[in-house]
């Protein structure tokens, strides 16, 4: 990355992270396409989702997971993979298809069926034993409404499973779960978690610039957001960065706030 003089730039963590993560969506990149973005914002990604099922109908996956891994970022196949191999009872399959893979990061969601609490987790602490655990919590679902105190008890309950971070549900359209049906953010809902549960154990899906503005400006440039499209890396880093009309004045001393225009 090519160094610059610029002050007033916020401070970002590097990899390995714990907060300020990047959570990137891969639906069906090609391996050439991966290998471009690796070389391009590889250094700004932390995990990629490969989504829902496109790790099963894509080809040559397992050298595209390599790709990703040679660039020190983890790959996980969408929590709707692994909900597809429960429901039919093939748990033990699933462990085998993401050991071919050679993942060692899984996601565990219930956002497309229904799955008693206890149950997911008891996956996610199963998991955990082998693999860095992503779960997901919310309904895929626009009609499905959670009380915020339930959305922090399966949080609080996921994470002491062994859970690394916890997904707040937004899907790739970015209207269900934390946000709105607009894909306005959920505010109360968001801040009654963030009261409850530490800002560095959660992720929260952004997949919109309008979404990603709100939680920067709201909790700073190293708030953990995912969902992110592989060709809006770049330009959600310079939101980060205060290098972007909707954060450049985010991050400038307030002395500098006398320029903002009228």
């Amino acid at each position: 990355m090519t160094q610059n003089n610029l002050s007033f730039l916020p401070d970002r963590t590097t990899k390995p992270r714990q907060n300020g993560i990047a959570m990137v969506m891969d639906k069906g990149l090609s391996l050439r396409e991966a290998e471009d973005f690796v070389e391009t914002a590889g250094h700004l990604a932390d995990f990629v989702k490969l989504g829902f099922g496109t790790s099963v109908a894509g080809n040559k996956v397992k050298e595209k997971v390599k790709v990703y891994h040679n660039a020190n970022i983890k790959v996980y196949a969408g929590g709707t993979l692994f909900e597809a191999f429960v429901i039919r009872n093939q748990f033990d399959d699933y462990l085998r298809y993401i050991d071919q893979l050679e993942l060692d990061t899984v996601e565990v969601s219930d956002g497309s069926m229904f799955m008693e609490h206890d149950v997911k987790c008891e996956y996610i602490h199963k998991l955990a034993k082998k693999y860095t655990v992503l779960s997901e919590v919310g309904s895929k679902e626009s009609g499905i409404i959670i009380a915020p105190g339930r959305w922090i008890e399966m949080m609080q309950k996921e994470l002491q499973a062994g859970a690394f971070k916890v997904i707040g549900e937004a899907r790739e359209s970015g209207n269900v779960g934390i946000y709105r049906a607009t894909g306005k953010a959920h505010v109360a809902l968001i801040n009654k978690i963030l009261a409850k549960i530490q800002a560095d154990k959660l992720l929260w899906e952004a997949p919109l610039k309008t979404q990603q503005v709100w939680f920067i400006n709201n909790f700073g440039a190293n708030v953990n957001l995912g969902n992110i499209a592989p060709s809006e890396l770049i330009p959600l880093e310079t939101l980060r960065l205060g290098l972007r009309g909707d954060t450049f004045f985010s991050f400038l001393p307030a002395k500098f706030k006398k320029f903002q225009p009228k």
